[in-house]
């Protein structure tokens, strides 16, 4: 059966606050835990007042201090926005908190828009160089070696594990070269995706983290009692995609119960392609869909984004998920 994990972005809702919306994700945490979901992720954005995940490590530092057993992480750290050693120090304190229950999700995309890559003091080409920042904090996780000058302390040899994330061919080439997990953004951008698992299913190269390729996939699912609550509750997600075609990312808005008189039909155009991967619906159609899904990609893992305006919304259609076989 798939593992199912969750990719929460700290959603701050129309009406609501920062402080709100991190209380949110957290208690959302802890019945996912209870629920058995295997992991729970959050995402560095910057400059994006509808989402609370900035400062991704604290962030995560919250979200394990509420929970106890599922494994917390990064889905992910935009690594090209800081220095290697600094994120090794990062996680290696989260990992001296949390021994065993910690993820490193690393990107390569900034996570924000160029005047706010400038005021994070960032080099716009830092990102050519992400192959090696990536080894670089590797080794600065690993055990240290004899003269070895700079440490990460805490850090070194935590050997927090690390992931790749990507949502083209290249980040599937230097999760296989490297012999890393691989996590597909297919919940925004999911174009690439079947490619992107047979190029590193085919190129996988055995690491010391990993001795078989693990491909994770990211979808947004949406559950409810009946089609047509689930379609409304999903109007919410819709209407946050339009604003990326708007350049516009606002707060979360409540649900309407009309999407067409929301967005043109070019916008519907661009929106629902994004949302390709979208499964929503009763627990019979959600499951119906999802098994299709998982038998096309060959997933290990389904990771789910869940955009869901009502918090108690939101909890029923993860319990509704974690019922389902597929």
């Amino acid at each position: 059966m798939t593992e199912l994990s969750v990719l929460d972005l700290v959603p701050v809702r129309q009406g609501s606050t920062p402080r709100e919306a991190l209380q949110e994700s957290a208690d959302l945490a802890r019945r996912v835990e209870a629920l058995g979901y295997k992991r729970f992720w959050v995402a560095e954005h910057h400059n994006m007042e509808g989402i609370a995940s900035a400062a991704t490590a604290v962030v995560i530092g919250h979200l394990a201090s509420h929970t106890s057993t599922i494994r917390v992480g990064a889905g992910g750290v935009m690594l090209p926005n800081h220095s290697p050693l600094v994120i090794a120090e990062q996680f290696g304190t989260l990992a001296a908190l949390f021994p065993g229950r910690i993820d490193l999700g690393l990107g390569r995309a900034p996570g924000t828009d160029r005047a706010t890559l400038r005021a994070l003091r960032r080099d716009p080409m830092a990102a050519e160089s992400f192959p090696d920042d990536v080894l670089e904090l590797q080794a600065f996780l690993a055990p240290p070696e004899a003269g070895q000058a700079i440490r990460a302390v805490p850090g070194s040899g935590t050997e927090v594990p690390l992931w790749i994330l990507g949502s083209s061919l290249y980040g599937a080439q230097l999760a296989a070269m490297l012999g890393l997990p691989y996590a597909f953004a297919s919940h925004f951008a999911p174009d690439a995706l079947e490619d992107a698992l047979a190029l590193y299913r085919g190129r996988f190269q055995p690491s010391r983290q990993l001795a078989a390729s693990y491909a994770v996939a990211g979808a947004n699912v949406v559950v409810a009692d009946s089609d047509e609550e689930a379609r409304r509750l999903f109007t919410s997600v819709q209407m946050r995609f339009v604003g990326m075609v708007r350049n516009e990312r606002g707060l979360l808005q409540p649900p309407i119960d009309d999407i067409d008189s929301y967005w043109t039909a070019s916008e519907r155009v661009h929106a629902s392609r994004m949302l390709t991967c979208s499964f929503v619906g009763s627990p019979q159609t959600v499951e119906t869909q999802l098994r299709a899904f998982v038998a096309r990609t060959g997933i290990d893992e389904l990771i789910v984004a869940s955009a869901i305006y009502d918090q108690q919304a939101k909890l029923r259609s993860f319990e509704l998920l974690k019922g389902l076989i597929f």
